[in-house]
């Protein structure tokens, strides 16, 4: 009887632990990005304390393209902080489930809640994501000719 609540509760435990498997994916790849966007920063700021920028112009592009940075590596940041907050959330999801299956406990409420609130937080590290890769975009200056030589 008991062994039969229990492989109830795993079973009701599978669905959102495959959530679970998508929010990890989606930490490894923001991560990737912040990452990168961490390597271009301290690659620019390279460049202007050792003083290899020598016009005005290209030192405002850099300090500009510094903001632009610092913007994106906040939204990632906060996407990853969203993000660990939906696992906390399905994880009390799969506990409150376990423990309904295995006591005499009334947590389907518990259920409803945590699901949910994973699932908004899961939705809105979406639209994080989504920001800073509209953003990314947005700094890419694609040229249709070489820039003319100065003079």
């Amino acid at each position: 009887m008991i062994t039969d609540g229990i492989s109830h509760a795993i079973q009701l435990a599978v669905a959102p632990v495959f959530m679970l498997t998508a929010i990890a994916g989606l930490i490894g790849a923001l991560a990737t990005r912040l990452g990168r966007i961490i390597d271009r920063a301290r690659s620019l700021e390279e460049r202007i304390h050792e003083g290899r920028l020598v016009d005005q112009p290209a030192v405002e592009a850099t300090y500009l393209e510094l903001r632009r940075l610092k913007v994106r590596g906040r939204v990632v940041n906060a996407s990853v902080g969203l993000l660990a907050l939906a696992a906390m959330m399905i994880g009390a999801t799969v506990l409150s489930l376990f423990l309904g299956e295995t006591t005499t406990s009334r947590v389907s409420p518990l259920v409803s809640v945590t699901f949910l609130a994973g699932v908004v937080c899961f939705v809105l590290a979406l639209v994080g994501f989504l920001l800073e890769t509209l953003l990314a975009g947005y700094t890419l200056q694609f040229r249709d000719q070489p820039p003319s030589p100065p003079r």
